[in-house]
This record gives C-alpha cells, sequence and structure tokens, in this order.
C-alpha cells in the first residue's frame, strides 16, 4: 500500500485538520510527520471546537490509529493538555496514539532562548510562535538534541541538564526577559509523566511493518508549503519540510511509498505574522476577508495577513510536492462578493512571469490580476457540487484549469460536514 499525503500549499491554517478529520475513516493510520506546537489544526463538529497542535487529527475517528512522526518535535506541555482535552471529549486515545522514539523534545530552555532571540530582534522579528521549535531543530541539527526514546535512558536527568546549561549560557548573549524557567520546568517534569505513559513506538518501522500488512496510511502535515525551511520565503519560515519530501525523512519511508498526495488551498490566501505576502491587501477588502474569514491564528490568536489567491505561488507549492488533487476550502467566505479576483502573473523588474524569484524578501513581485464573477449567494446547506451557483462552479473551473490540478473537494463552512465531495 502506498502513503496518501495531506498537506497545505499556502502559508498555514488552510484547514488541514478538518480534511484529515474528514478522511480518516478511509485509513487505518493518521501521521503527523513534522512541526511542533506551532501547528494549530482546527476541528469543528457536533458544534464543538477543538485545536490540535501534536496530536495527528485522525484522534476524533475512534477506530484510526495515531502516529506522531519522528520528523516532529515534541513539547510534553502542550501535548499534556491536547490529551486532557481529548479526555474531556469522552474520546478514548491510549491504545490508540504512538509516538516515535526518535521525535526530538522541546526543553522549557528551547522556548526561554526562542523568546529570548526574538525579543533581540527588535523590528526584525521573523514572527515566531515563541514555542521553542527553532531551537530544537537547530539542537536536532547540532546532534546534541534529547529525543522521546531518551526519556527512559538511565542517563536522561544527566542529558536534560547539559543541553539546560548549553541553553541558559547562549541566553546569556541576549537581553534579559521574563521567563519563569523553575516553574515552567516544573510543568515540563510532570507532563512528561504522561509522554512516558504513551505508546513508544520505532516509528519507521511501526509505518513500513503496516504499509506491508496493507493498512492505508494517511500522512499529516503541519504549517503550509511556502514556510518549508528549503523552499519557503526564507527566512520567514519554519524549520522543517513542509513539503511531501519532509513525509519520507519524518516518518521514515521510501520515496516509491508516495501514492495520492492532496494539496490544500484556501479560495483565498492568509499569512500569520512577518515575511513577504505579495498579494496582500491592506485596504477595506482585506480587513472584510479577515472579519468574515474569521482569519486568526488558533495557535496565536494573532490576526492573520488578508488577500487574494496566488497562482504563481500555488503553481509553485504544487510542483514542489507533486500534488494530484486539490481541496478547494473558505469557499463561503467568499460569498457576498461582486466579483473575485485571483492573481495570475507577478511583474519583476518590468517584465511579466508567472515564477517566484529567488527572495521574495529582496525582490518586489507585484501581481496582476484577473477578475470573475463572484456568485453573492449564501452556500449554506449545499452538499452537491452540481448545486452550488453557476460563478462558484466556474471559479473553481477555473482553478481547475489555470493549477492544471483536479479539484476534489471543496469546503464550504468550518463544520465536519460542510464539506462538497467533487
Amino acid at each position: 500500500m502506498a502513503i496518501d499525503v495531506i498537506l497545505g500549499l499556502q502559508w498555514g491554517d488552510e484547514g488541514k485538520g478538518k480534511i484529515v478529520d474528514y478522511l480518516a475513516p478511509n485509513y487505518d493510520i493518521v501521521a503527523r510527520f513534522q512541526g511542533g506546537p506551532n501547528a494549530g489544526h482546527t476541528l469543528i463538529f457536533d458544534g464543538n471546537k477543538f485545536v490540535l497542535h501534536t496530536v495527528p487529527s485522525g484522534i476524533f475517528r475512534k477506530e484510526q490509529l495515531n502516529l506522531i512522526g519522528n520528523g516532529v518535535v515534541i513539547d510534553p506541555i502542550t501535548l499534556s493538555k491536547e490529551l486532557k482535552n481529548i479526555e474531556a471529549a469522552n474520546v478514548p486515545y491510549l491504545d490508540r496514539l504512538f509516538v516515535a522514539r526518535k521525535a526530538h523534545l522541546i526543553l522549557p530552555t528551547h522556548r526561554y532562548l526562542d523568546a529570548a532571540s526574538e525579543n533581540a530582534k527588535g523590528k526584525s522579528k521573523i514572527g515566531s510562535t515563541l514555542k521553542g521549535i527553532g531551537p530544537a531543530y537547530m539542537d536536532k541539527t547540532g546532534r546534541n538534541g534529547l529525543r522521546v526514546g531518551d526519556i527512559s535512558s538511565s542517563d536522561f536527568k544527566k542529558k536534560y541538564e547539559a543541553l539546560k546549561d548549553k541553553h541558559l549560557k547562549l541566553i546569556s548573549l541576549y537581553p534579559e526577559i521574563d521567563f519563569d524557567l523553575e516553574g515552567e520546568e516544573k510543568q515540563w517534569m510532570e507532563s512528561l509523566e504522561i509522554l512516558k505513559s504513551l505508546n513508544h513506538v520505532d516509528g519507521e518501522y511501526f509505518i513500513n511493518n503496516a504499509l506491508a500488512e496493507g493498512k492505508r496510511v494517511l500522512a499529516e502535515g503541519a504549517q503550509g508549503s511556502m514556510l518549508d525551511i528549503d523552499h519557503g520565503t526564507y527566512p520567514f519560515v519554519t524549520s522543517s519540510n513542509t513539503t511531501t519530501a519532509g513525509v519520507c525523512t519524518g516518518l521514515g519511508v521510501a520515496p516509491s511509498a508516495i501514492g495520492e498526495v492532496i494539496g490544500i488551498t484556501k479560495a483565498y490566501c492568509t499569512r500569520v505574522g512577518s515575511g513577504p505576502f505579495p498579494t496582500e491587501l491592506f485596504d477595506e477588502t482585506g480587513e472584510f476577508l479577515r472579519k468574515e474569514g474569521h482569519e486568526f491564528g488558533a495557535t496565536t490568536g494573532r490576526p492573520r495577513r488578508c488577500g487574494w489567491i496566488d497562482l504563481p505561488q500555488l503553481k509553485y507549492s504544487i510542483m514542489l510536492s507533486g500534488v494530484t488533487q486539490l481541496v478547494i476550502t473558505k469557499i463561503d467566505v467568499l460569498n457576498k462578493f461582486s466579483e473575485v479576483k485571483a492573481a495570475t502573473t507577478y511583474e519583476i523588474d518590468g517584465e511579466q512571469t508567472k515564477q517566484l524569484p529567488f527572495d521574495l524578501c529582496d525582490e518586489t513581485a507585484t501581481p496582476h490580476y484577473t477578475a470573475y464573477p463572484g456568485w453573492e449567494k449564501d452556500l449554506t446547506g449545499i452538499n452537491q457540487f452540481e448545486d452550488l451557483p453557476e460563478n462558484a462552479k466556474s471559479y473553481v473551473a477555473i482553478l481547475e484549469k489555470e493549477l492544471n490540478t483536479r479539484v476534489s473537494m471543496v469546503s464550504t463552512g468550518p463544520d465536519r460536514k460542510e464539506l462538497i465531495v467533487k
């Protein structure tokens, strides 16, 4: 069997959690392959809202197994809070949630270092979520990080203290900030006991054995393609590979194991934090998109920057990950527009192009837009593609043609049931 992949094609917040939750019944295992608690996957069903930061979005489907893969960085405090919320919803998870031993741990001093470093940047901040993600990945590549499997080591405490001391020396180089290290460390150690109680597995064998047994696996990405450490809008990116390539390293599988690649895009575009965003709108239209789409970060609560959909950017993301089908979310946010727009080309140094430049931070890419008629109708209750307003169907068809990729689903609202399978 092959691993199907679901990932965001923009700067994150595309609605991955809802789509994973919907697709989960078709799979035996849902596996997170990268990122950390900077992710915020929102699921809404039965009138309840849940936000997952580390746990895979298949956890609410009671038949599925869920794996936190080796490519993920785990903060035990965040994870324990998530598990308490899942317990409160009467969802059993102990026999369905597995953690790869090679997944790295986020220490309290990772978060301390993250906050001190970001504070020292002043106006040059990159918009970190201050969850310790970057410092944890730095220790991973620096070959002195702590992993889940180290918890059971007899010298774990010694390893922990050595890494903590290294962080405190680095923190001393920055201006002082408020951080209750003693309190955070106490809470971290308590949360570590909850992490210890979970099923620890050799993730690469867990997944490959499942595939050999004919089980179906859905790999769930965090953040968006444009935040990829290699191919995103560097340096305003995350610290992991958010594209399909990250599945292979983040779960320990061969490229030949990849099957369908399901890319998710909003019907418009958003971004949280700093960094280039060619189609960002600074006018009342951008503000309307923010309010109508409830565009505030699930993890940080920060207002998201909003703009029209960017087709050159989407083509780039589709190319990087070999996307085989598209899911368009939040099309209902455009319900009240008499016309909707899409950036179809950039102008860079007086020339038209459909390619992203080497560095969007240093090069001005002025988007050129094409306008399409809006539908100005409420989509509530529509569950068949044929029943959508003609202009809405036309907009989807235009995106299919421009992006040369089949649209398989259209989301018309936040609830689990508000999804049209095309």
